[in-house]
């Protein structure tokens, strides 16, 4: 792997067979206001833009281009198996996994959570688009039934996203958390700047819910993309704007 994109690798405990990395917004050819590396083929940018810089984040990871599985997310919580053979058309979902090797399961965001999964041998790998409505609807879950392997067997990395001293939610967000589990309660705290309002932490929400499923190895977390906007898009911080992605795969 060269060293001229500059990429964010997971610390965390998963075989050498897998391969993992979250984009930053730096090191692609997209103009403002999707400067640089935008790989949203979504957001009004030039699409020869974006063909380009998923090309030349293939190539930096010794990876073919053709192998990535680009989902349309709908902040939904469907699930899809990808394989070579289905790449091209893939069902709108906001999580995939595969058995494939040299596949590659995708996710774009720019403030909701990435989390990408593995199991321990390193031969099924997923990724879930996890923003409020898909981690409240149960995307995370969803993944886990639908990986079939037994969650004590799996880990977990969460990417960048939007960090609680910038996540501001109604009641209502809150209280569908709660509607789940009382637990969640603890990841809201009442020091929203509109009355009424919470700061949500996502990242605790997330992982809340892997450990109900019995996922016991979670790492990553801790990186807001609304406040460091060197490196990382923000919808909340910027409205339009480009995207990042955070994507798995094993050899």
């Amino acid at each position: 792997m060269n060293s001229d994109l500059p990429l964010i690798a997971p610390v965390w405990p998963a075989p050498a067979s897998v391969q993992a990395f979250s984009s930053t917004r730096q090191g692609g050819v997209s103009a403002a206001p999707c400067d640089q590396l935008n790989l949203g083929g979504h957001v009004n940018d030039c699409p020869q833009h974006v063909a380009a810089n998923r090309q030349r984040l293939a190539e930096h990871l010794g990876l073919s281009a053709q192998r990535f599985a680009w989902l349309n997310q709908v902040h939904g919580t469907v699930v899809v198996e990808v394989t070579a053979r289905n790449l091209s058309q893939l069902p709108p979902a906001d999580a995939s996994y595969t058995r494939e090797p040299g596949v590659v399961c995708a996710i774009l965001t720019a403030d909701c959570l990435p989390v990408l999964l593995c199991n321990r041998q390193g031969t099924i790998v997923g990724a879930a688009h996890a923003g409020w409505r898909s981690l409240c609807g149960g995307v995370l879950e969803n993944l886990i039934a639908a990986m079939a392997e037994p969650a004590e067997n799996l880990m977990a990395w969460f990417g960048p996203a939007i960090g609680s001293d910038q996540f501001e939610v109604g009641p209502e967000v809150r209280q569908a958390f709660i509607n789940h589990g009382p637990q969640a309660s603890s990841a809201f705290a009442s020091r929203g700047a509109r009355p009424g309002h919470y700061m949500a932490d996502i990242y605790q929400l997330a992982r809340q819910r892997l450990q109900q499923a019995g996922v016991s190895s979670i790492d990553g977390g801790g990186l807001c993309t609304v406040s460091d906007a060197q490196r990382f898009y923000s919808f909340r911080r910027d409205g339009q704007t480009g995207r990042m992605a955070t994507l798995i795969a094993f050899q």
